[in-house]
Order: C-alpha cells, then structure tokens, then sequence
C-alpha cells in the first residue's frame, strides 16, 4: 500500500480539480437564478475526498512504476466519473445512480451517449457540467496517450514515445512539462471556437457549452436534437472546423510550436486523416445526391461533411436522422466508428495510425509471397517499424472487435434488438455517442435501457477511451504479483 502513495496522492489532486470546476455551474446556477445547492454539495464532498487522500498520501519523492502508472490511469478515470455523477445524483432531474454514473463516463470519456430525455428544458447548470466534464476529458485522454500509454506498450502507442521520456519514473515531471504546453493549446482553440460559433449565431451560453464539446469531440449538446437545432450552415462549418482540429495528434501542435512548421503537412496520420475524409465525403455525397434529390448540390455536401466528420472523429453531433436514409449509412457509419481519429488527439476509436501499419503489414505478406527471399521493411514516419509493434497492434485490434462482440451480446441478452445492439456496442466501445435505429439513433437517446445495459456500455466506454490493456492488466493476478 505504502508504493502506491504516489497513485492516490495523484487521484486525490485530480479531485480537488474536479470539485474546483464544480465550482463553475455552481455560479451559472447564479445566473439563471436556480435555486439549489446541487454543485456547492458535490464540490464539496469531491474536494474532502480529494483533499483526504492527498493529506493522507504526501510522499517527498513521488515516481511510478510501470504496475502503478496502470493502476493510475484506469483509477483517475474511475474515480472522476463516480464523483462527477454526483451533481446529476443531486439535481432535481431525477436520475437513479446508475443513469447519473451513465451519464458522468459518457461526458468524461467524451463520448456522448445521453439518458437526457429532454435538454432544452434541462437547467443550465447541468447542461454546462456536461460539457466541462468532455473538456476535462479530452484534455486527460491527450496527456494520457503523449504522456503514459506510450510507457506502458498498449497497443502500439510506444510508438509515439517523446524524446528523454523512457522511463516510468519520469511520468509525472513530464506530464507537468507537456500539460502546461497541452493546455494553454487546448484553451486557445476552445476559446477561438466559442467565438466563431457566437459570431456565426449561437448565444453566449450555448456558444461556450458547445465550443468544449467540440474541441474534446465528446458530442454533448446543449439541445436535444443536437446541431440540428440551429439549422444554421455556418455553425456546422465551424463544427467541421474544430472537429478536425481536435482530431489531429496534439503532439502535431507541440512539434509545431516548438519550430517543426512542417508538421502538418508530413505526419503520416494528419495525412491519413485528410484521406480517409475526403474518400468517405465524397462516397456519402454521391450516395445522397442519388438518393436524396429533394436537396441541393451544396445541402447534400454539406451533410455529407458534417456527418461524416462527426462519426469519424466519434464526436456524434447530428444535424439530420441519417438512420433515415437507407441501409448503405447505416453499415458505413458503423464502419467509420470503428476507424476513429488519429492517437494523441480527443477521437478515440481503433485509430488511424493501427490500420495504416496493418495494411503496410498485409503489403508486405504479399510482397514475400511473390519475393520469397525478399527482405521487406515496414516504416512509419520514416522511422523502421519492428515485428513487436506489429504483433502490439494486430492484438489490440483483435482484443477490440472481441470486446466489441461481447458487449453486443451482453446488450442482446438484456433484450435489446440487433441494430440497437451492435450499433450501441460499437458507439461504447468507439465512444462516439448516438447509435443506429429507433432507439439510440440519432433522434433517440439511452434512457429506456435497462441499467444492466447502461452498466454493460459504462464499461465499455471506459474500456475504449483507456485503449483497453490499461484497464484489462489489473484483473491478471500475475500483474499484482512484484
């Protein structure tokens, strides 16, 4: 117990953040002139906790082990989702725990699934805790994979491994270094997002709610029918924008600031990115220009872009009930949720760089088939990539879709039906929010769920946004054992 002082001395910090931010819908319920003490009771019980375990844990010289830095990064993301249930427990909104525990994992894993039934009329101040909770979970999720998974080896993100960060005792300076450098980014494009969207038309406070959501492409709307409600072009350009910008590896941004101009232009997943894009906007396009005749050549473009965008990225903002449009979305957009954006960014899914390895990888296997006594090389960023990543990135993608398989059962056995199964396993574990169908399309919501599916898709969530070996190592007792 005395060697994990440093992993609750660390959790406890992160409490003490989170009953601070509390702090922010606390003085909107000023504003809006709620009358309950919903936020200034969580703050406060989240920031005694906090407090009591960092009292409790000082520790002059704080480093992690390799076991400890796990036991961290599934805890910290637990442990903030089970405290950041408590203004939703405590609101007049009458949600049991586990509809409160559903909705704090989809915000802090920026997901954006909702039990919500109606948030128009939902106070202000829940409405904009619901988009701190993805901003704090989108800033977490990029010092996360720059930071520590690179050190644990899940699933090929060593391959992103910064320069002098090679050793898990130096976790917590560096993170303190790039956090710094992450946040004042991450604060500029939030903060130059919420001013396009005012510009553009959305009100002071929907324009800050929605800025948040759209940087940590969590998708969490402060209207039940999402983007839609605006019915405003310009506003979803500006969603386009942003999305894209969260979506690109914010090491991209470090490099960038610190004088490599080039970047942008020659990073291996920013291009994949822009490919994958283009090539699914324009199939979606031509789709609805054969289908959907009734709208304009630009209104088809447009729709096609922001969706596409939207899924892709796992942000799940809807402007249209795209389950509507026929089978052929349906099966794509499921294919575009696995895929998801690129590692180091807010979007979570499979992510870009996994299956552009794999397919370098298949390239090669033929390769060999026809040169028997070829030697054949596999190189990412012009750096050689070893058989150990490889085997890292087949596994993880297989553990994935494994997952992916259990949860839909899980959700089929608790009675849900195929598409609402599959498509709700899949916007988990991708953390991409709305499914497909009736019930938790893009028109519905996950409030008629049965809890032991909430349950099922709260893990799932947790599961995907943590890259699944960081959660799934602590239940090997060989990984307890020193």
């Amino acid at each position: 117990m005395n060697n994990n002082k440093t992993v609750f001395f660390a959790t406890g910090m992160l409490l003490i953040i989170l009953g601070a931010f509390m702090l922010i819908p606390f003085f909107v319920q000023f504003i809006y002139d709620e009358k309950n003490n919903t936020f200034l009771s969580a703050a406060s019980v989240t920031a005694f906790i906090g407090i009591l375990l960092v009292l409790t844990n000082l520790e002059e010289n704080r480093k992690l082990n390799l076991q400890q830095a796990f036991l961290l990064t599934t805890l910290s993301w637990l442990s903030i989702a089970i405290f950041g249930c408590l203004p939703f427990l405590l609101s007049n909104l009458d949600l049991s725990f586990v509809d409160a525990f559903f909705e704090s994992m989809s915000g802090i894993t920026t997901t954006g699934s909702t039990i919500i039934t109606n948030l128009d009329d939902a106070p202000k101040s829940i409405l904009i805790w619901r988009a701190i909770l993805q901003w704090l979970g989108g800033i977490g999720v990029i010092v996360m994979a720059i930071t520590i998974l690179p050190l644990l080896n899940v699933g090929g993100m060593q391959l992103f491994r910064m320069e002098s960060s090679d050793t898990t005792e130096k976790i917590l300076p560096k993170t303190r270094e790039v956090t710094l450098i992450i946040s004042i980014i991450y604060l500029i494009l939030t903060f130059v997002c919420s001013i396009a969207y005012w510009i553009v038309g959305m009100n002071i406070f929907d324009s800050i709610a929605h800025s948040m959501t759209t940087i940590a492409t969590g998708g969490f709307s402060t209207h039940s029918t999402s983007i839609g409600y605006f019915q405003n072009p310009n506003i979803e350009i500006i969603s386009i924008i942003f999305i894209i910008l969260g979506s690109i590896p914010f090491i991209a941004y470090l490099k960038f600031v610190k004088g490599d101009k080039k970047i942008f232009f020659e990073d291996a997943q920013i291009r994949g990115l822009i490919y994958i894009l283009i090539a699914s906007v324009l199939l979606m396009f031509l789709y609805l220009m054969l289908n959907n005749k009734e709208y304009s050549f630009l209104e088809n473009l447009r729709t096609s872009t922001f969706n596409v965008v939207s899924v892709l990225s796992g942000t799940g903002y809807v402007t249209a009930d795209f389950s509507s449009w026929g089978k052929f979305p349906l099966i794509f957009f499921l294919f575009l949720m696995f895929i998801g954006g690129c590692a180091g960014s807010t979007t979570c899914g499979i992510k870009i760089f996994r299956f552009q390895i794999l397919v370098r990888f298949i390239i090669n296997q033929i390769k060999k088939l026809v040169y028997p006594h070829g030697v054949f090389s596999i190189k990412y960023n012009n750096e050689k990539v070893s058989n150990t990543f490889i085997y890292s990135i087949m596994t993880f993608i297989f553990l994935y879709f494994f997952i992916f398989f259990i949860l839909a059962a899980l959700l089929s056995i608790n009675g849900l039906d195929f598409v609402t199964a599959i498509s709700g396993a899949a916007s988990a574990i991708s953390n991409v929010g709305p499914g497909l169908g009736d019930i938790i399309g893009p028109n519905g919501n996950f409030s008629d769920l049965p809890n032991f599916s909430k349950l099922s898709l709260s893990l799932g969530m947790l599961l995907g946004r943590l890259e699944l070996f960081a959660v799934l190592v602590l239940f090997f007792p060989s990984f307890w054992k020193n």
